[in-house]
């Protein structure tokens, strides 16, 4: 990096977060700080719900997993149009006829105070450890290939989150978040043209033949992670507990000017949440092809770790490694040019012998980037805190970039980073002010003063909490994976609260928190029972419909007996 990447960088990470700071400074009403301002359009809201989805893990984590696992992940996604149908539907005609801050005041409203309280704890809990991740994934990434410290990384980006979160509230989130979005697309943009003009012109063919463009998967096996049918269902579920149970996504759109406003800001996302999500996938596929043509392709993408390695004790094994993948990949290039060459030709026979040679050396050559990996970690410790392919964005931009895009792509990183974070510290203060700390402080609901410093105190809170968190944390998953798993964990139950509320009216509190606790208690069970047992572990999309209808199914059933026990004669 030279200045004018670190001019570009702090100019648009810390530029966009004065800004918002400055502009939002004398946010003291209530509404407005938690729900935004009352004339946000719907264009503001929808890029506001994008910007909370989309963190740096999106684009940072995600054109990885499709450089090793293909776009497969791309079905993740299925589900989300229809769920956000269902949100405008049914979820935000009712959260604005009620007026409610939070998506837990209306399980108050609806049930009784446990049930608000089980549904703020579920979700203050999950997001609480998200919002750990989510600036542990840029920090993480970040601080080793830039050799900043990993530490200060995470706290710095922390505290410039907290400090406009703070003073401005929800006004401050929707205003920084639409220009933090339009950092995003253009870096991410640019980012992708120039890739296109390094690559060949049967990029696409090679990427196909290489199984790395399967975008549609019908095996019905549960224990595949990533099908048509657990997006469809599983996504479906997951899309329908985030979009419309999480307050840092139904904070984004109650308050805006009319409910007008609010589902054209979900229909924008319903439109181009897919399409968005399948460009920075295909930029991971093409980036695979990028370095298939590389002649110093890396055999590992932590290079920072590597380089280190390389100069330690133990060099002489790791050049050994070095030398047989820069052989393996050398031959792997000629036959990726023979398959090329076949196929052009129209051989049938021939391309298919080509094809089976490039898969051989293919796999050979991965075979030795595993095993470099796991040399890597046994070296390293430190290194088992990410996955190698969550470097391979990052270090394209860093090698293959001029400088000054380098700078904006960096600050992409940044911007996603702060914009999620904010969207999820303002949700997290407001659920704490209003679900929790004015549950047990009635009095206090008639001071709007007092309200907002309440409200300002829970947000940095959770900020701190988020930066201690993050300072400890470590994954073995892709970190996206990390993100939708701990997802897919806690908001089921809470998912099937909300279905009950909305569509069985003779279900009461008592049958429905024991349900949620009850359902709660399988989808865990479930997951580390999968964990235990590896070969018998489901797909972790299939446990949101599983936790939703065991909740369901729960309530159903406890409330017929305490309707039963009531109605018995003493």
């Amino acid at each position: 990096m030279n200045l004018l990447d670190w001019l570009v960088l702090f100019g648009a990470v810390v530029g966009v977060a004065a800004y918002g700071t400055w502009r939002t400074r004398h946010t003291d009403n209530l509404n407005t700080y938690l729900k935004g301002n009352s004339t946000t359009k719907w264009g503001t809201i929808g890029l506001s719900v994008m910007a909370t989805q989309a963190s740096t893990i999106t684009y940072l984590s995600l054109p990885g997993q499709a450089t090793e696992n293909g776009i497969a992940f791309i079905q993740n996604y299925f589900g989300l149009p229809l769920a956000l149908i269902v949100v405008c539907a049914v979820f935000l005609p009712i959260y604005r006829k009620l007026g409610v801050y939070t998506a837990y005041d209306y399980l108050g409203q609806r049930f009784d105070r446990k049930t608000r309280l089980l549904g703020a704890g579920i979700f203050v809990f999950q997001r609480g450890l998200q919002a750990g991740i989510t600036i542990y994934a840029p920090a993480i990434i970040l601080s080793t290939v830039l050799g900043w410290r990993l530490d200060l990384t995470i706290v710095c980006t922390g505290l410039l989150a907290i400090v406009y979160t703070v003073t401005g509230g929800s006004a401050a989130v929707n205003l920084t978040q639409k220009w933090q979005m339009g950092v995003i697309f253009g870096g991410m943009l640019t980012a992708f043209v120039i890739l296109l003009t390094k690559l060949p012109a049967d990029a696409l063919p090679i990427a196909g033949a290489l199984g790395k463009l399967q975008a549609v998967d019908y095996n019905p096996d549960l224990k595949v992670r990533y099908t048509v049918w657990s997006g469809v269902l599983g996504g479906f579920f997951l899309s329908l507990s985030y979009f419309g149970t999480d307050q840092s996504q139904v904070q984004r759109y109650i308050g805006g000017a009319r409910l007008r406003e609010g589902r054209l800001g979900l229909m924008f996302n319903a439109l181009l949440k897919i399409p968005m999500q399948l460009f920075i996938v295909i930029l991971g596929a093409l980036l695979f092809v990028f370095y298939q043509f590389q002649p110093h392709s890396p055999v590992v993408y932590n290079q920072t770790q590597w380089q280190r390695q390389l100069t330690g004790p133990e060099a002489a094994s790791f050049r050994a490694l070095d030398e047989k993948y820069a052989t393996l990949h050398a031959a792997k290039q000629e036959k990726i040019r023979a398959w090329a060459t076949a196929q052009n030709a129209t051989d049938t026979a021939a391309t298919a012998e080509a094809r089976r040679d490039m898969l051989a050396a293919h796999s050979a050559a991965d075979a030795v980037r595993k095993e470099a990996r796991t040399a890597l970690q046994a070296a390293d410790p430190t290194t088992k805190k990410t996955k190698d392919s969550d470097f391979v964005f990052i270090h394209f931009i860093l090698t293959q970039l001029p400088h000054g895009i380098i700078g904006l792509l960096l600050a992409v990183m940044f911007a996603s980073a702060l914009s999620s974070k904010a969207g999820e510290l303002n949700a997290l203060g407001t659920t704490s002010t209003i679900d929790l700390w004015r549950t047990f402080r009635p009095l206090a609901a008639h001071d709007e003063a007092r309200n907002v410093r309440a409200a300002k105190a829970f947000t940095a809170f959770w900020g701190l909490f988020a930066i201690a968190f993050a300072l400890f944390v470590s994954f073995a998953e892709n970190l996206i994976e990390a993100l939708n798993i701990v997802a897919s964990i806690f908001y089921p139950a809470l998912l099937g609260v909300f279905v009950v509320a909305f569509f069985l009216k003779h279900v009461k509190g008592t049958a429905v928190f024991w349900a949620a606790v009850a359902a709660q208690t399988v989808v865990i069970a479930i997951f580390f029972f999968g964990k235990a047992y590896p070969a018998r572990e489901i797909g972790y999309l299939w446990l949101n419909p599983i936790g939703c209808f065991t909740c369901v199914f729960f309530a159903l059933i406890l409330q017929a007996a305490l309707t039963q026990r009531a109605s018995q004669p003493t």
